[in-house]
């Protein structure tokens, strides 16, 4: 199961997905999902297994432009 952090700024996003990779972290930005839109349309998309790991960056960080994690569920995305 992959997992979505989403950010309203490209900027913010490319540097978490640098920050993430930093840390062998295998991801990759994607476009945001409709589901999951809420700003820039860029999201850095990974493993779910690396979920506590990601989080702890990113709120460690503390974008300002961060719009929350999501995971698919039946198809949609919706917020952990």
């Amino acid at each position: 199961m992959t997992i979505l952090a989403v950010f309203r700024s490209r900027t913010q996003a490319l540097d978490a997905l640098g920050r993430v990779s930093g840390r062998g972290i295998a991801a990759q930005t994607v476009s945001t999902p409709k589901d999951a839109s809420c700003g820039c349309g860029l999201s850095v998309r990974f493993d779910a297994r690396f979920y506590p790991t990601v989080a702890a960056l990113v709120r460690g960080r503390a974008y300002s432009s961060f719009a929350g994690f999501f995971r698919s569920v039946n198809g949609r995305y919706v917020r952990i």
